[in-house]
């Protein structure tokens, strides 16, 4: 008995070490959750795997390791990498409660984790880090609007901005207001104001710069209290049946709003907002607005008695003397409608995202009070809703880069720097590439079940789908030019246009009471720290509590 059950053992730990992956190759993963296989060989089926064998074995070509330096196969390189981490995290011991004279937030709009992860490779490896990454504090923001669960560039403006929660669509009210509400748009009492309105009763100066137009939801967020983001113009309100003089359009609020119309800076585009259908622009455009009224010659009439300068284009926008205090107003409206993506962008009529910051900040920073500078990166976005990532990860490269310089140009000492994003995105990076793998092709660690490619880069949802399902067949990847600008990358749902995520979003921070910014939080709490650090806005701050 005992020579029969000690026989039966044996077959049974034989029966397991034969079903190993690395003993018999043609049979399944040990684990098909965590695939192992392709890191050892090239593995073809055999007549005699089932067909679910098969596949698993087709789906993991192999791959071999490169790494970008040969130090990094070596312990001590990764020892040394972290040590340089931890002196960067000791750092953050010596917290900086001074007060922030200057603060200049950095909203990257749908700057979503997995972009930036995905942007690192973009810029050539894994390990890359973007500017603002380098930023001792990070956080979590979460994202939610009042009434809806995945939020959009409306009710998150208000959060960030205005600190308080709203409801989707709105721009600058209270979740009291619903979408599209003329008359809760008229009611004071539903009106909630940004940290630009607590910096100007403070003495500060304030400014926007952004690459959509400047009429958009985020940037209104500075300025506005409107039912309807879409409302940019007045034409837009008569055609959902209200009235302009009673619900006022966006574009009349940055004119002649009371924020608004002490904006020292405003950049981005729009044009079309501010002019009558009677009028074309530079660009031979013609304006949207059905009252006649031309809001870019009131802008004009209003600061007659600044110094005050209105530019089109990027050469105006350098023989503009900004640099030796000749320049107090700046209106920069650069294109009819969003700017043009960076890719895109005639370099001699657009300025970069920098160059516009930089001017920005030579105008600001002559206030001996101090400034709140709000800047966008406005078309990642944008991007992605088309499913073209090659297009988000570039905005978010010249996002970077604008950071980077207006780190470079000022104090922590003085200056609060905080960077984030209103929402997130449905892109995700996933396979099992290897380093360094082009992340806008396809991935080389995985075929996938049919034997086609599959891209690195997907999407939940979005045009892309169309683009990439033939029938019952997907469409072979390797016939396309996958870094083709207008590519749209395969999604799982069918629509017009990708959603945003509802994930939460980093927040990076960097100078005077930047550790406020660690955790996560809700994303309305944002510009109350940023109030509390600069000492503005009508609740606590640093100066109160020291009184105190």
């Amino acid at each position: 008995m005992l020579y029969r059950l000690l026989c039966v053992y044996l077959a049974l730990v034989g029966g397991l070490v034969s079903t190993s992956p690395l003993h018999h190759e043609a049979e399944e993963e040990y684990d098909p959750m965590h695939p192992q296989r392709f890191l050892f060989a090239d593995l073809a089926p055999t007549a005699s795997t089932d067909q679910r064998a098969k596949r698993s074995s087709a789906s993991m070509p192999k791959l071999r390791f490169e790494p970008p330096s040969p130090n990094e196969q070596h312990a001590q390189y990764w020892n040394n990498v972290a040590q340089d981490i931890l002196d960067r995290q000791l750092y953050k011991n010596r917290l900086n409660r001074k007060v922030a004279k200057n603060v200049i937030m950095f909203l990257g709009d749908g700057l979503s984790i997995p972009t930036l992860a995905a942007t690192r490779v973009y810029l050539g490896d894994e390990s890359t880090e973007l500017s603002f990454e380098r930023f001792p504090y990070v956080g979590l923001s979460k994202t939610y609007c009042a009434n809806v669960q995945v939020a959009d560039s409306a009710c998150t403006a208000t959060a960030y901005l205005a600190g308080v929660k709203a409801n989707y669509g709105t721009i600058g009210l209270t979740a009291a207001a619903a979408l599209g509400d003329c008359q809760a748009q008229n009611d004071t009492s539903n009106h909630v104001h940004s940290i630009a309105k607590w910096a100007q009763d403070a003495g500060l100066s304030t400014g926007f710069v952004t690459t959509t137009e400047v009429t958009n939801a985020s940037p209104a967020g500075m300025y506005a209290h409107t039912a309807n983001r879409n409302w940019e113009y007045n034409g837009a309100i008569e055609k959902d049946g209200f009235d302009p003089a009673v619900c006022q359009d966006i574009a009349s609020q940055l004119i002649h709003g009371e924020v608004g119309k002490h904006m020292r800076v405003i950049m981005g585009g729009g044009r079309r907002e501010f002019l009558p259908t009677h009028e074309t622009d530079i660009d031979g455009i013609q304006g949207r607005r059905t009252d006649g009224e031309d809001l870019i010659k009131h802008w004009q009439h209003h600061h007659s008695h600044h110094r005050s300068a209105y530019v089109q284009n990027r050469v105006q926008l350098l023989e503009t003397n900004t640099a030796h205090g000749e320049t107090d107003y700046l209106l920069g409206l650069f294109s009819s409608k969003h700017l043009p993506y960076h890719l895109d962008a005639d370099e001699q009529q657009i300025p970069t995202l920098s160059e516009m910051v930089s001017t920005a900040m030579d105008i600001l920073e002559r206030n001996d009070n101090g400034y709140f500078l709000f800047v966008e990166g406005g078309r990642i976005d944008h991007g992605h809703h088309y499913t073209q990532p090659i297009r988000a990860f570039d905005e978010t490269v010249e996002f970077a880069k604008a950071i980077e310089m207006a780190r470079s140009r000022t104090s922590q000492d003085n200056t609060l720097i905080v960077v984030t994003a209103d929402h997130s995105h449905t892109m995700t990076m996933s396979g099992y590439s290897s380093r360094k793998n082009d992340i806008l092709g396809v991935n080389n660690g995985q075929r996938a079940d049919d034997e086609l490619p599959y891209a690195t880069i997907s999407y939940a949802n979005g045009p892309g789908y169309d683009r990439n399902v033939q029938r019952e067949a997907r469409l072979d990847l390797n016939r396309v030019d996958m870094r083709d600008k207008s590519f749209a990358f395969p999604s799982t749902v069918p629509l017009g246009l990708e959603t945003h995520g509802g994930d939460d979003v980093a927040v990076f921070a960097s100078g005077p009471w930047a550790h406020l910014f660690s955790g996560t939080y809700e994303q309305h709490f944002i510009p109350h720290a940023m109030a509390y650090a600069g000492c503005i806005g009508p609740g606590r701050t640093a100066c109160t509590e020291q009184q105190s």
